[in-house]
């Protein structure tokens, strides 16, 4: 297993800002609402934070990380492994469902197959990789690359395809929304910041600027876990265990071990396997919940499954970390 004192240096900053999270989520929730406003502080402060790392904060992050990181060697192998997880994660759920002998409803078969394939690979999948030492910010370019044009092109493209597909709503079926949201996520300022980032690494800035990007950066891994904390102190439903339980294996056991042992196999080693296995491994992204609100898919599910599995991360992280040592 990994030395404790490797598990401490993760854990203990993750534990730190998820638990201000939940402790904030908490006292948020004894706050009565305002007669003028139809949400609670308990509603609107995770919207209102999430929102600010979507536009602002996960952006400027991206753009000084991206300077510090080293881009160099095949990093285009990073997002080519992302969606040939995503689409593995996608066949081990069709395979299961069939199994089942079942008729599962269209709803359920979306939020299970969206579930087992897309990750949480960065508000969680930064944080990790960054604070884990034998990672840190020299590969963070291999953790970007598989969110950035891996995972969130797979979601708000592929995945929002799927849950048209999927959706029981007939408009939605009929005149499918998937088309504008793949150009919506063109549009996202984290790709923006992704090209822009890149367009900067070359250019030299003032000192005292790029410290401030950088420390700005830091700021933001740490919200990022304090907006985990407060979602996940909102999860209130954990039905559905048995499916989720089977969704989480997929995403979490499956995927980060097809990926290891194929990188190993064509002769990735070291900590770019690392950085891969573990985006790989991420618990179920925020982005089922969208998903399913958007789609009408199961949405019981979808929260079941984004709360179990990240709780679940603090048990696969120490078995990827060992099972694949650098």
């Amino acid at each position: 297993m990994p030395p404790l004192g490797v598990l401490l240096r993760l854990y203990l900053p993750i534990a730190a800002g998820v638990l201000v999270g939940v402790g904030l989520g908490q006292i948020l929730a004894q706050i009565p609402k305002s007669g003028s406003h139809p949400h609670t502080l308990h509603q609107r402060v995770p919207l209102a934070l999430g929102k600010f790392l979507f536009w602002v904060g996960i952006p400027i992050s991206i753009v000084g990380f991206i300077r510090h990181a080293d881009l160099s060697g095949p990093i285009y192998l990073a997002p080519l492994v992302a969606w040939l997880a995503m689409l593995l994660g996608l066949g081990c759920s069709r395979l299961w469902i069939r199994a089942q002998g079942k008729h599962w409803p269209r709803p359920t078969q979306g939020s299970f197959a969206l579930a087992a394939m897309l990750g949480n690979t960065g508000y969680i999948g930064y944080p990790v990789i960054l604070l884990l030492p034998q990672l840190g910010i020299s590969v963070f370019g291999w953790a970007l690359f598989y969110d950035a044009l891996g995972t969130l092109l797979g979601s708000y493209g592929l995945g929002a395809i799927l849950a048209s597909e999927f959706s029981d709503r007939s408009q939605v079926r009929a005149h499918p929304v998937w088309r504008r949201r793949l150009l919506e996520v063109l549009q996202n300022p984290i790709i923006l910041a992704f090209g822009l980032g890149l367009g900067l690494k070359g250019v030299p800035l003032p000192a005292q600027l790029d410290q401030a990007l950088y420390a700005i950066a830091w700021l933001v891994v740490m919200l990022a876990l304090v907006l985990m904390g407060l979602r996940i102190q909102q999860l209130t439903s954990w039905r559905h265990l048995s499916k989720a339980g089977v969704a989480i294996a997929i995403k979490m056991l499956v995927l980060p071990l097809a990926v290891g042992l194929g990188l190993t196999v064509v002769g990735v080693h070291g900590a770019p396997r690392m950085v891969m296995i573990l985006q790989a491994g991420m618990p179920s992204a925020f982005a089922n919940l969208v998903l399913a609100e958007a789609y009408d898919l199961d949405r019981d599910l979808s929260v079941t499954c984004v709360g179990l599995s990240s709780i679940g991360l603090l048990i696969t992280l120490p078995l990827w970390l060992w099972g694949f040592a650098l």
